[in-house]
């Protein structure tokens, strides 16, 4: 049956439905009455066949035929959106809450290459014409419980798509993740998108894309658009977990792009110049203004995949580093970088560390290779009394909880200065050179474990009983008495 002789004989049916509960009522009827109910029934019956007859319409995308409508709608997609979709066999109508095709388990092509799927695709239609499936407009698109595969080929595919017209018309994208890939296929990092939209802004007169997101479990918001000449692309970042707000812009530069940002860190302001080129990324952290010593400058290269990472400034902030909320610590508890193809790079100067100025010339080193992440000599002086250096000390995960292990080497330059502040009595003051010791260090509980501790090269079990479990308080001045007592206690035994 064609689809006029389909609707032709629905409005037959519709007629002979009218005829009949016009039959019924006039039966019931005398002559003196029939006028008046006759032109109420007539009303009633005529909304209803209207009814009937919207309803028809809407129905009509049922009866297309599946191989027809498979082709209009990836044409359709194609035309629209840029997208080169690839459909199952199982595509459903329905015209509830508006016309439109569901389809599961779709697939989204680059190239001939698959970097989507698609659990549902949802394809809202115009109501303007059902007649034909020749005549179809694609609406809005929404696509649901979505995977993308995305390297550097196509790592820009999210900001491609605000190219493309919403002018009637939205995309959305909602509980899906993206999988960031290296050039050998392993997974560098996942993001998690809850919800995704682009449309366009009539009062602005341009695209925009806004999306809610989570990474590295940090949530994060991101709204993106073009300028006017759209040779940039201006963005907004939110971290609200870690009071992080990002302003960037990007400008296209044949095969590059280079990009401006400015961070704002509760009170703090940084600003990031960075480039983008085939296979590489570099950039420079700075502040001119409140920090002219803070400079952070670093690159990634990613075939094959390398990174290096040096900074300098007046005082480092180790809260920002491994504090709770802080975004390397919760990169750490991912994972991600115990991977065997990632070779990675910090090091980092510092004159002091923030509230502890006792600790100066910090020299933070640590390097990420075959999935191991190490701080190696790491050092840093206490005063111009003691050197400090990190050995064999390797960062993990361990129950869900960030920790440091590793030997501590401590050459004494002047011990006496250090009993004097440790308030150490006269007659315990022996005479020490080097201590060197194995620690466990627990970022989240702020707990040290000490053993194997040899004061010039001897080892004393009361000594490493006494210091086998330090707890870091949260108060300075209470870990300052803590410490002192601590300390002295343990002096006190090795002097006898």
């Amino acid at each position: 049956m064609n689809k006029t002789n389909f609707f032709v004989k629905h409005l037959k049916n519709i007629n002979n439905f009218i005829n009949i509960l016009l039959e019924k009522n006039l039966n019931k009827l005398n002559y003196k009455n029939l006028s008046f109910l006759f032109k109420n029934n007539k009303i009633i019956l005529t909304f209803v066949a209207l009814f009937v007859i919207f309803i028809s319409y809407l129905l009509l995308p049922t009866f297309y035929n599946q191989n027809d409508i498979a082709k209009e709608l990836k044409n359709e997609l194609q035309r629209k959106f840029d997208l080169n979709f690839k459909f199952s066999k199982n595509i459903k109508y329905n015209f509830f809450p508006k016309p439109h095709f569901l389809i599961s388990d779709s697939k989204i092509l680059d190239n001939e290459k698959e970097i989507s799927k698609v659990s549902e695709l949802k394809i809202f239609i115009s109501f303007d014409n059902l007649f034909s499936s020749k005549n179809i407009v694609a609406k809005d698109l929404i696509l649901e419980n979505a995977y993308f595969h995305l390297n550097t080929k196509n790592y820009d595919f999210f900001v491609e798509l605000l190219n493309r017209s919403f002018h009637d018309g939205d995309l959305k994208i909602n509980n899906s993740n993206v999988f960031f890939k290296n050039t050998e296929d392993d997974v560098l990092f996942i993001n998690k998108i809850f919800k995704m939209k682009y449309y366009f802004d009539s009062k602005e007169s341009k695209n925009i894309f806004y999306s809610e997101n989570e990474i590295f479990n940090i949530p994060f918001s991101l709204e993106s658009f073009f300028s006017e000449d759209n040779k940039k692309n201006l963005s907004v970042i939110n971290f609200d977990l870690i009071k992080l707000n990002i302003e960037n812009e990007l400008i296209f530069e044949n095969d590059k792009k280079i990009g401006k940002s400015k961070l704002n860190l509760n009170k703090m302001k940084r600003f990031l110049d960075y480039k983008i080129e085939k296979n590489s990324f570099d950039f420079h952290i700075f502040d001119k203004i409140d920090q002219p010593d803070f400079t952070y400058k670093g690159e990634f290269n990613f075939k094959p995949f390398f990174a290096n990472l040096e900074g300098n400034l007046d005082e480092i902030n180790l809260n920002h580093l491994f504090g709770n909320n802080a975004i390397v610590a919760q990169l750490l508890k991912t994972e991600i970088f115990n991977n065997k193809n990632i070779d990675l790079k910090i090091n980092i100067n510092a004159n002091s560390i923030y509230k502890n100025y006792n600790f100066k010339n910090i020299r933070l080193n640590s390097k990420i290779q075959e999935g191991l992440i190490d701080t190696d000599k790491t050092k840093f002086e206490w005063r111009d009394i003691a050197d400090f250096e990190l050995l064999e000390s390797l960062i993990f995960v361990r129950n869900g909880e960030l920790v440091l292990d590793g030997k501590l080497k401590i050459n004494l330059k002047d011990y006496n200065e250090i009993y004097k502040f440790l308030l150490t009595p006269k007659n315990y003051r022996n005479k020490i050179n080097q201590i060197d010791l194995n620690f466990t260090y627990n970022f989240d509980q702020k707990i040290a474990g000490l053993k194997d501790i040899k004061i010039d090269n001897k080892i004393n079990q009361n000594v490493n009983k006494i210091l086998s479990n330090i707890i870091i308080k949260k108060d300075d001045l209470q870990n300052k008495i803590y410490f002192k007592n601590l300390l002295n206690e343990a002096i006190k035994i090795y002097a006898g």
